[in-house]
């Protein structure tokens, strides 16, 4: 990390202004050498100041530079900020400037990167972050802010701090064996602590599994038979013509795809080929890829048609949801009654018909009953927003478990220490106290440019 990195932090294409950002110890001088103004090695940090950056003796563009000295930056290195006229041409011109006169070009995610091996923020903070950027929901912003803001880290912090005091505890029960006292109390310490642990973690997992849809949104997969009307269904779900609608059975061959927020929620809807046996094969390949679908999300919408009976596939079919959350929607409810509903054993049946927007919306109320979207709230509360804090926070209990129960078996405190040396580790993974050089790298790889 001795070397200057530099990238675009603005989306590139045309805009009021580009921001060109540097990090690393010397980033201001190169910066310097390219900028006619003020001299940007004298300047007050943390200011903003006005000239040009130049190639040689050529104006490349008018430009306002913001200096912000270490270690109070984002990445606690100095760190500068070239704020450019908004445009392809400009925006690369400088980047290129940049790198010719000594920077290197930074890799995705890096100076989060940089933030967080300087200290500047832990890796819950640094996942919080990129949570922000991938954003789409205000729920999914709010609860990735209350990441920010170190709440889960406090949570954690606060743990494995307990966890030494318990540690610091056994050693003096090590040290002094002569004072049965001693042992006593930090025995029953040990027991109060590990069941108070136990119990918030399994209500911060519990919150968190819960609150996953904020952050990735609820899959929806919308399936039956050629022509039960499910584009239809679709393109008013979405309110635009999305999908193809015609009266030909199997007009639908690939997934179709669209998203509404919901609750704050969002809603990815997949429309899928019409399921049925055919030897085309191009539509073969569709039904494969619908059924696909259905083990993939989160809710299916099976659609049946009110106009026919039920049929084998739809039989077929009703079968292959059952295990999962599914709504059955049943079109073209002006049509004449032919289905057998007293066949369909669900409580969630909805009606829709095929010219109106009937029963759209007690379709969607009945998504935000089945997933409880109006009481998910996504501030205030500490949860794991990934699969890599759940994983780790799950592997904890397990061992709380094992410490419990050596107290109770009477094993030698020496040895249960072991375990809560197990538990105070596994906490500094979530917080990234202690990693691995390729999960980071795994991790900030997903990031964007510039960030």
């Amino acid at each position: 990390m001795n070397d200057i990195i530099v990238a675009i932090s603005t989306a590139l294409g045309k805009g009021a202004i580009s921001i060109v950002r540097l990090s690393g110890d010397g980033c201001i001088e190169l910066v310097n050498k390219c900028f006619k103004g003020k001299d940007l090695s004298k300047v007050e940090s943390h200011t903003i100041n006005f000239g040009y950056i130049m190639d040689e003796d050529k104006v490349i563009d008018q430009v306002l530079v913001s200096v912000m000295k270490a270690p109070k930056t984002y990445t606690r290195e100095d760190v500068v900020e070239i704020n450019c006229h908004g445009g392809i041409a400009a925006t690369n011109k400088i980047l290129e400037v940049m790198v010719l006169n000594g920077a290197r070009l930074a890799l995705p995610g890096e100076f989060t990167k940089r933030a967080f091996l300087n200290g500047r923020i832990d890796l819950v903070e640094a996942e919080a972050v990129m949570d922000i950027v991938n954003s789409k929901t205000e729920k999914a912003r709010e609860q990735s802010i209350s990441q920010l803001e170190g709440k889960l880290t406090g949570i954690i912090r606060k743990f494995r701090q307990e966890l030494l005091e318990l540690l610091a505890n056994i050693e003096v029960n090590i040290d002094y064996p002569e004072y049965e006292d001693i042992e006593v109390v930090t025995i029953n310490d040990i027991k109060d602590k590990v069941k108070s642990m136990r119990e918030s973690l399994n209500q911060i997992i519990k919150e968190s599994e819960i609150r996953k849809v904020i952050k990735d949104g609820i899959n929806v997969a919308i399936v039956g038979r050629p022509n039960v009307g499910k584009s239809s269904i679709l393109n008013r779900l979405l309110g635009e013509n999305k999908a193809i609608v015609t009266d030909i059975a199997g007009t639908t061959r690939d997934i179709v795809e669209g998203s509404i927020t919901l609750s704050g929620i969002q809603l990815n809807f997949i429309d899928t080929a019409g399921i049925r046996s055919t030897e085309d094969v191009v539509e073969k390949y569709g039904v494969e890829k619908s059924i696909e679908q259905i083990n993939r999300s989160d809710l299916v919408i099976l659609v049946l048609n009110n106009n026919e009976k039920l049929t084998d596939e739809d039989i077929s079919l009703i079968e292959k949801v059952e295990n999962k959350k599914y709504i059955i929607v049943i079109n073209k409810k002006d049509l004449d009654n032919k289905l057998e509903v007293d066949k369909l054993n669900n409580d969630n049946v909805i009606y829709t018909d095929t010219v109106s927007f009937d029963g759209i919306d007690s379709l969607k109320n009945k998504i935000i009953e089945l997933f409880n979207l109006d009481e998910i709230e996504s501030s205030n509360v500490e949860i794991f927003t990934n699969t890599r804090q759940i994983t780790l926070a799950k592997e904890c209990l397990p061992i709380l478990d094992d410490v419990e129960k050596g107290i109770i078996d009477e094993v030698p405190v020496d040895l249960v220490a072991i375990d809560i040396k197990r538990i105070w580790s596994k906490l500094g993974e979530i917080l990234g106290e202690n990693y691995s050089d390729e999960l980071i790298d795994q991790l900030f790889s997903q990031f964007c440019l510039g960030k």
